[in-house]
């Protein structure tokens, strides 16, 4: 009769159940992601058909979207692909532009080109 040490078998009885009741756990999480999803999903078909009920009655016209109506998403965020430091500094730069930047530099682009123009026409004798 040992009664001390137990008979040993309960270890692995407890790893499987605990191994069970996370998968259990994640499944759980995952359908809860997945009705979060849905249900803003449908909220926004709500707002857009809202929306485009404003513009019939006002005749507005809706701007023309280029991002995708429904971008693919990766399956698990964490396994995305690095961005290169190269990719990161242009996304800054294109941050640091501004609009008054974006507009002066536009500005600055047509006017060095009008002079490229008038100088091409215009010869100094």
């Amino acid at each position: 009769m040992n009664f001390i040490g137990g008979d040993g078998g309960d270890d692995g009885d407890d790893k499987e159940k605990a191994e069970e009741e996370e998968r259990e756990r994640q499944e759980a999480i995952r359908e809860a992601e997945d009705r979060r999803k849905e249900k803003h999903r449908k909220m926004e078909e709500e707002r857009e058909k809202m929306r485009q009920d404003i513009r019939d009655k006002y005749n507005i016209k809706k701007k023309e979207e280029i991002v995708e109506a429904a971008p693919q998403e990766e399956p698990n965020p964490l396994m995305r692909k690095k961005k290169t430091p190269e990719e990161l500094a242009a996304e800054a730069e294109q941050e640091e532009l501004d609009d008054f930047t974006k507009l002066k530099n536009q500005i600055e682009t047509q006017v060095n080109e009008l002079k490229t123009q008038i100088e091409g026409k215009c010869v100094m004798q």
